[in-house]
This record gives C-alpha cells, structure tokens and sequence, in this order.
C-alpha cells in the first residue's frame, strides 16, 4: 500500500503546489467562463424555450451549471498538460523508475487534477445568486459531489490523451477537438429538446450530457431551469461513475503499457 499512496499523495500535493504558485492559471480557468457566461448568457437571456410548459426561461440562469462543467473541462486540459512536461522534463521517467506503482502516478495525477477542478468550481458555485438562485445547502452539497465525479471523470480522460502524447500544442489540438464538442453537446449550451433529431442522438450517447444533467438535478430541483425530458438522477449518476471508471482504467492500462 505504501507503493500506492505515498506516491499517489505526494504527486497531488505537487500538483495543488504547482497550482497555487501559476495563478495564470487560476485567470485562465475562472475568467474565461465567467466572460463567456456573462456576455453570452446576457446576449441569450430570453431565448430558451421550457420543454415542459413552452415560457422562456432565464438563460444566464440555464447556462449557469454549464459554465461550472466548463471550469472542470479547462482545468482538465492545464493541468494534465504537466504530464507532457514532466515527461519532457524527466520527472515522469524518474518516478516510473522508482519503487512506486504505476497505478499511483494515475492516481496522484488525476486526484491533483480534480483536486484543482473542484476548488475552481465551488468559487464559481459561490456566484449563483447572480444567476437568480438561492441554492439550500442540501442543494450545495449534492452539486459538490457531482462535480467530483465529473472532475475526475474529465481529468482521467484529459490523463488518456495526455499520456501517449510529446506535444502540448498537440495535446490542446486533441482535447479540444473532443472536450469542447462533449461539453457543446451536453446540454450545457442548449436543451436536447430544441435540437435535430441527429444531434439529440449524439447528446444522447454523450457521457457527459448526464453528468450535466446530474448537476442540474443537484441545483435547480424542483424549479422551472430542470428540463423534464433530462433522464432521471439515478440514470445520470449511473452513467457518469461508470465512465468515471472506465476512464480512469484506461488511464492505469496506458500507463502500464507505455513510459
């Protein structure tokens, strides 16, 4: 056990250190989303159709959950980007030469990823009265652990991509081919509902798109901004640690595959 998590430890907490000395970083990941919520969710307000009754509803308050995923998503590309670097540094080699698991340098990578993650988007939670929302604090803690599994379901897959890869700038070329469309088609941006029949396919087979729906389920339950057609929580919560899972397996199979 000491080959696991003394390692894995140390690696996080080289990560939060990183982290907290690169406050661009912290710029980059909050500052961003926020912009993007405020001019396109202020640009958008009126524009989103309820499934269920027809109205309108507030989109800077739709978004909302949305730009919280998106913080997740940004910091799962920057911080996995220190995989490429430490490789290039020769960090990586030394600590996979070592005593330690290779399993632990999954583990300590993608909980310092989460970790970074998590943190960001509770700041961001913090703002929710902006969006026109008084969350209980049952409502705050069910979001809290959604975002952890999110977290660490993007961080385990911004790990897969990161792993085989020499170049950062093709590294961001791949993640946001992939993450910015996963995030598009999970409902942060537009209701299902709305959509061609084809894009509800594609947002239906999105492993993201429950973990939105997860998130809106924690936050907004019982008013009109939860969509009726989203599937239920425990469908979403199903998927999401499944694939939770299945990513970070694939993280510990790459790993053990490949220096």
């Amino acid at each position: 056990m000491s080959r696991l998590w003394l390692p894995s430890v140390t690696l996080w907490q080289r990560e939060v250190v990183r982290f907290l000395r690169q406050r661009n970083r912290v710029v980059g990941a909050l500052g961003t989303p926020l912009v993007f919520w405020v001019l396109i969710g202020s640009g958008l307000r009126r524009s989103v159709v309820s499934a269920g009754s027809g109205d309108p509803i507030d989109y800077l308050q739709y978004s909302f959950p949305g730009i919280i995923v998106l913080i997740l998503l940004f910091t799962a590309i920057f911080a996995n980007i220190s995989i490429i670097e430490d490789r290039r540094e020769g960090f990586l080699q030394a600590v996979l030469a070592s005593p330690a698991s290779r399993s632990a340098v999954v583990l300590g990578k993608v909980l310092g990823s989460t970790t970074l993650a998590l943190m960001q988007a509770v700041v961001f939670l913090a703002l929710t009265p902006l969006a026109g929302m008084a969350l209980s604090w049952l409502s705050v803690a069910a979001s809290v652990g959604v975002l952890t599994i999110v977290a660490l379901e993007l961080s385990a897959l911004g790990f897969v991509v990161a792993w085989p890869m020499d170049s950062t700038q093709g590294f961001h070329a791949v993640m946001n081919l992939v993450l910015m469309p996963m995030w598009l088609l999970s409902g942060a941006f537009f209701p299902a509902g709305g959509a061609s029949p084809w894009i509800r396919w594609i947002m239906a087979a999105n492993p993201l798109t429950y973990g939105m729906a997860a998130l809106r389920h924690a936050m907004y339950a019982g008013t009109r901004a939860v969509d009726p057609a989203l599937p239920s929580p425990a469908v979403c919560l199903t998927v999401t640690i499944a694939f939770s899972a299945l990513v970070f397996g694939l993280a510990i199979r790459a790993v053990a595959r490949k220096a």
